[in-house]
Parts: C-alpha cells; structure tokens; sequence
C-alpha cells in the first residue's frame, strides 16, 4: 500500500472510505510543474484498484485549487527541428502525459470528486471539472482558460466537456472569450453542485462533513455503478476529444502562434516584478 512519502508535490490519504489527493505545491499555485502530473496519474492508479474507497477527492492546498501551466516556460522553446512534421511529433509526444492523466480520470472507477479550494486558471480549470462526477467549491473558487489569450485551444477534450456540462453557447464564451466565471456563475451554470463560503482547513473540513453524510445514507457499490452506466456510454467518445484536443494544441505550437504570446506574456510579467521591486 502506497503513503503520502512515496509523492513529492502530492499529499495523500486514505480516510475511511475516501481517498483523497490534494496537490501540494502552494508557492507555485499548484501549477502544473516539478511531478504533480505524475503523482496524480500514480494515485489515481492506487485509488482506483483500492477495495474500500468509494469517493476520490482532487483538491489543492493553498489558496489555489491549480494555476495550469508555467507561462515562465514553453515546451520546445529554442529547438530546432528539420521539418514541421519533426515539430508536431515533439508536441505530441511532450503531452502524452496529458493523455494519461485524462484516461485515468475517465476509467476511474470511483466517484470522482472536485473540490475546489480556490481558483483555477488554464488547464487547472479545464482538465478536471468536466470529468469530475460532483463538483464541490470553495466561495473563491472562480475559473478562467485564456486559451485564445495564448494561442492555444482547449485543452484535453475540454471544449466537449465544457459544452456537455454547461451547454454550448456558454462554453463557448468561456472557452474563446477568456472569460472570468465566479463561483456563483458556475453554480447557476451547473458545473458546481455546492458552494460553501469557506477556504482553507474550513472548506476541507465541509467537503469531508458533506461526503460522510453522503456515506451514511448512500450505498457506495450502488453510486459506483451509478456512474459505470452512466460514463461507459460515453467513454469512447472522451477520449477522441481528448486525441483530437492534443492534435490540435500540437498544430499550434507548430504555428508559432503560442510561442509569440507566450513571449509577450513573459515580457509582461517582468516589467510587472521591476515596477514592484522599485516601490
């Protein structure tokens, strides 16, 4: 059996029934750096074959749930390739992590649990709440994928799921537009099943109360299936959009286009830290 020792930037626990990973790099916002992808896609993996864990909580220490990517770096940068068929295979072979990462999230057995301590930005709002079976937030939990921002598309088969979740309209000003959804937005939109006023160990202690009293009154074999009738009809057709998001994320660095806004974002964000430091 696995413990919280055998992850760096996850921290993770088993509570009776519910399994529970909390991505653990604060200084950071939880970005998607150093091995937080992989402790994820590792712990999934136990939690999935564990034989007593009915819910597996992803959530985030700090005051962020997760910022995505680094926009300090760009996957690439500097290479030289012979030809843009030479380029694309890079990407694409740098973002297999992603696709693993989705699979294991949409195999998962359990019923998937997102509970958003704070806000999310890029894939962090992308990547989870679509395939996530309950949506449980923090008050500050906002979302925002500037995506186009970036030269980018969204990401991992986010633009279907956010579609299912939301509906299109929605999705689509979310997703093109960059759009900054509060708490109460996603509540009255659907992604979020509850909201509570609290952050920090406060949250974390009502997301564990909730699930408790959902444990108390629910079969946990009986919600698993819930969700296996629910998802295996669909399964396939996730993980297309996942392929297809990944193909076409890889044609934009091809492009170039990432690269140049990337850059501009770079420069931004310096000029930013020199007017701070002369204060």
């Amino acid at each position: 059996m696995t413990s919280s020792s055998d992850y760096s930037d996850i921290k993770f626990e088993i509570k009776g029934k519910i399994g529970i990973i909390k991505f653990n790099r604060p200084k950071a916002l939880n970005s998607f750096g150093g091995n937080l992808i992989p402790d994820i896609i590792a712990s999934l993996r136990v939690l999935n074959e564990h034989p007593d864990t009915v819910f597996t909580v992803l959530t985030g220490e700090g005051r962020f749930f997760s910022a995505g990517a680094d926009v300090k770096g760009i996957p690439g940068a500097g290479e030289v390739f012979k030809n843009d068929g030479e380029k694309k295979l890079s990407y694409m072979t740098r973002f297999a992590y992603a696709t693993e990462l989705l699979r294991s999230m949409i195999d998962h057995r359990k019923v998937l649990i997102l509970a958003l301590n704070g806000p999310a930005v890029g894939g962090g709002a992308a990547w989870f709440p679509g395939i996530a079976d309950i949506v449980l937030a923090s008050s500050t939990a906002w979302l925002q994928c500037p995506f186009s921002a970036l030269g980018l598309v969204p990401e991992n088969g986010s633009a279907i799921s956010f579609a299912q979740s939301i509906g299109v309209h929605r999705a689509n000003d979310f997703l093109m537009f960059g759009r900054k959804l509060s708490a109460q937005e996603l509540v009255n939109a659907g992604l979020y099943n509850y909201v509570w006023d609290a952050t920090g160990d406060e949250f974390q202690g009502k997301v564990m109360d909730f699930l408790e009293e959902q444990l108390k009154g629910n079969d946990g074999k009986s919600m698993m299936e819930m969700k296996r009738l629910q998802n295996a009809p669909i399964r396939d057709a996730r993980m297309i959009a996942v392929v297809n998001a990944i193909d076409a994320l890889a044609e934009r660095f091809v492009d170039g286009a990432p690269a140049e806004r990337f850059r501009i974002k770079r420069a931004e964000m310096e000029q930013k830290n020199k007017a701070k430091s002369k204060i």
